[in-house]
């Protein structure tokens, strides 16, 4: 198990991103979050084995149809033990 935090920038809000996200997510099992921030960027944070997460990662690179993704930055990150994948509404400050 591991714990990454990703950072996806380019048009990635208003493309339907977070929910896309979510259902990939859900279909390869990674627990966590994903909300669009105030640069217009939107950040991850995921949890899963490496089979799940290159998955998600692979998924972050194309985003959904209509997006156009620049940058995906990852760093790992301590093991918080999600229990399921939440789309997060609001941008924390």
């Amino acid at each position: 198990m591991k714990h990454l935090n990703i950072s996806v920038r380019g048009k990635v809000q208003g493309v339907f991103f977070r929910l896309t996200t979510k259902a990939v997510a859900d279909q390869v099992g990674v627990k966590g979050f994903v909300m669009n921030q105030q640069d217009g960027s939107v950040y991850i944070e995921a949890e899963g084995d490496d089979f799940a997460l290159d998955a998600l990662l692979d998924f972050c690179q194309e985003g959904p149809e209509k997006s156009v993704v620049e940058a995906v930055e990852v760093q790992e990150g301590e093991l918080k033990g999600f229990s399921n994948f939440e789309v997060v509404k609001k941008a924390q400050s």
